[in-house]
């Protein structure tokens, strides 16, 4: 079994990503297969014996000095967890030193570098403000 183990919502996404993946394959799979696919990929039986080891906890929280990767503003990145607070039981309000500057401006003549983050994630590691085009602002990794 892996000793990294998902939260329950970590991997109910994971089961939506692989039905989604699959679908786009030409293979139609429903939820609990998917989630039966994902314990195997765990090293378990089934679904219930996977949530039943892991429950049904809140996922990782962040520490100061913890290493992180995701997108901000739909441009990938790494970074050093500067601040954390707790706002509500898995909802975090994080400031990240990204360690490469990411380019907060589309306009091809003017660029605007950033490499301080601020941003509230919630239990899926990612905001709720969004893009124009629907893709949320900040979305930490999860896995």
């Amino acid at each position: 079994m892996n000793a990294q183990l998902p939260s329950a919502l970590q991997a109910k996404d994971q089961a939506k990503r692989l039905r989604t993946k699959k679908a786009g394959g030409g293979t139609t799979i429903g939820h609990a297969k998917s989630l039966e696919l994902v314990a195997h990929q765990h090293g378990f039986r089934d679904w219930n014996a996977m949530f039943g080891a892991i429950g049904n906890r809140p996922p990782k929280d962040w520490r100061p000095g913890d290493k992180v990767c995701g997108t901000y503003l739909s441009q990938p990145f790494t970074a050093k967890v500067i601040a954390v607070a707790i706002l509500k039981p898995g909802w975090f309000r994080l400031e990240l030193h990204l360690d490469e500057a990411v380019d907060v401006v589309t306009f091809e003549s003017f660029s605007n570098l950033r490499t301080r983050v601020r941003g509230v994630v919630g239990p899926k590691g990612h905001s709720v403000e969004r893009t124009s085009d629907g893709k949320p602002q900040l979305q930490i990794d999860m896995s």
